[in-house]
C-alpha cells in the first residue's frame, strides 16, 4: 500500500487525469478506479476524494452533473476545458517532478 503522505501531493494530478482517460465519473467510481489501476496498492477514502473534487470544481477545472437513481443522488464529475489544459500540464509536471526526484534519490555515479 502507498503511504497517505506520498500520496496526497498528487492524489489531484491522479483525479483528473482519470476524468481525461475515463469521461464522466462519479466518487466512488473514481476510487475502484484507481484501486484497480494500482492493483490495490492505493486506496482512496471519500475523506481525501471529495475535498480534492470540491476545490477543482471551485477553481473551475470540473463540473459536477447531478442525476437522480430512485432515491439516491448521484453526482457524475467532467473535466471543463479549463480542466483539460491544466490537467496536461499537471501530468508533465507530475512526470517531470518524479525524474527530478530519481536523479535525487538515486543519483547515477560520476
Amino acid at each position: 500500500m502507498i503511504a497517505n503522505d506520498l500520496l496526497k501531493g498528487t492524489l489531484r494530478t491522479i483525479v483528473l487525469k482519470l476524468l481525461a482517460d475515463n469521461g464522466r465519473m462519479y466518487g466512488y467510481e473514481i476510487t475502484k478506479k484507481v484501486e484497480e489501476l494500482s492493483t490495490g496498492k492505493i486506496k482512496l477514502t471519500f475523506g481525501a476524494l471529495y475535498p480534492v473534487l470540491h476545490k477543482l470544481e471551485a477553481d473551475g477545472h470540473i463540473s459536477i452533473e447531478v442525476e437522480y437513481i430512485g432515491k439516491r443522488v448521484r453526482k457524475y464529475y467532467t473535466l471543463t476545458e479549463k480542466g483539460r489544459s491544466w490537467t496536461e500540464q499537471k501530468v508533465d509536471d507530475f512526470f517531470d517532478f518524479v525524474n527530478t526526484l530519481t536523479y535525487v534519490l538515486k543519483p547515477t555515479p560520476a
